[in-house]
């Protein structure tokens, strides 16, 4: 039995290479299993993490939530109850894996919010692979220069623990960083004694979050919603805060946005709502005039009222990431197009059969 660890940093797409491998892996008549160590879902246990959901639902696994990832973890996981605790996280996981394993040719084990999460408790990504003798990809989420600076930087680390790694996968290009990633960042990875197994390029439908997405991570109040306006994607984030004249052009050019302005700038929201926006965000608890409710409601864009300030919305929207949904068939089909077209899967077969 064989056993593949998904790392990278949150955000970087590691659930939909995941699920891309283990499809084009059961395609290849290899008997496919799921494992996610450490559940970073802040909160209580009652909500489930969504890419266990997922991938228990599409590889129609038979196991349990709390046997697929048996320890959860939170920006507060350093408590004396969590200290008190820690001693059974690492029984816990080999526990619930060699059940996991048990049935399987390989497990694809899924990494938690970065390479370095839970490292206090020695439940680091390095740490765990080495506990699950899991190969290793990295998966890689791209901004410019010093993205590969960190690439390598970790790659270094990971060749040092004497772990197997597999590669990386660039995840998620944006179109204008894909000739230099095949061109530059690719050879020069290879070159280091770093190998790539695949440059991924940007597709809206499986990257950008959606406004239901948003609105979990902002809670706050929906002045107007519908199935269909919560379903939008957001591609792009725009603060309203100039003027209607400097606004509306970059407005325009803005596709499927989310505008965040302030509840009593009814002029900034309407500017928007003539163009193509998914959703609005008010801030400082301030309702709108009711012909911005109204004017949202017949272009069928929801608004989300909080009672913070932009800056701190700011700061929480940056926390979200696309999830794909079990009953979203088009993005999970993406998710194996994606690794059937961009990467050598056939690497990771031949690793899984001998």
């Amino acid at each position: 039995m064989k056993s593949i660890f998904i790392g990278g940093m949150a955000g970087s797409g590691k659930t939909a290479i995941a699920l891309g491998l283990a499809l084009k892996l059961r395609e290849q008549g290899i008997k496919v299993s799921y494992f996610k160590p450490l559940d970073p879902t802040k909160g209580t246990r009652e909500k489930t993490d969504d890419d266990v959901v997922l991938l228990k639902e599409v590889l129609d696994l038979p196991y349990d939530d709390s046997i697929l990832s048996p320890v959860q973890t939170s920006p507060s996981h350093l408590s004396w109850e969590t200290n008190q605790a820690t001693n059974n996280y690492a029984e816990k996981i080999k526990n619930a894996y060699e059940q996991v394993a048990k049935d399987a040719d390989v497990v694809i084990v899924d990494g938690s919010l970065s390479p370095y999460t839970a490292a206090s408790l020695g439940l680091d990504a390095i740490s765990l692979a080495k506990m699950l003798n899991s190969a290793f990809i990295y998966v890689i989420p791209l901004e410019d220069d010093y993205s590969l600076d960190k690439t390598i930087f970790y790659n270094d680390y990971f060749r040092l623990s004497g772990i197997n790694f597999l590669g990386n996968i660039f995840n998620n290009v944006d179109r204008t960083l894909l000739d230099k990633t095949r061109g530059i960042y690719t050879p020069l990875l290879e070159k280091l004694g770093h190998p790539v197994l695949g440059v991924i390029p940007q597709k809206v439908e499986i990257a950008a979050p959606t406004v239901r997405e948003y609105y979990e991570a902002l809670g706050g109040k929906l002045l107007t919603s519908s199935e269909n306006g919560m379903s939008r994607l957001v591609e792009e984030v725009v603060v309203g805060s100039m003027t209607i004249e400097g606004a509306l052009g970059y407005l325009r050019r803005a596709q499927n946005k989310a505008v965040i302005t302030g509840g009593d700038r009814s002029d900034m929201a309407i500017t928007a709502l003539e163009t193509n926006t998914s959703v609005l965000i008010l801030t400082g608890g301030l309702y709108p005039d009711v012909s911005v409710i109204s004017k949202a409601a017949e272009k069928d864009v929801p608004i989300i009222l909080v009672h913070y300030d932009t800056y701190t919305a700011i700061e929480k929207m940056h926390e979200v990431s696309r999830r794909i949904l079990p009953s979203d068939t088009k993005a999970v089909k993406i998710a194996l197009e994606n690794i059937e077209k961009h990467c050598n899967w056939e690497a990771v077969v031949d690793y899984c059969r001998n």
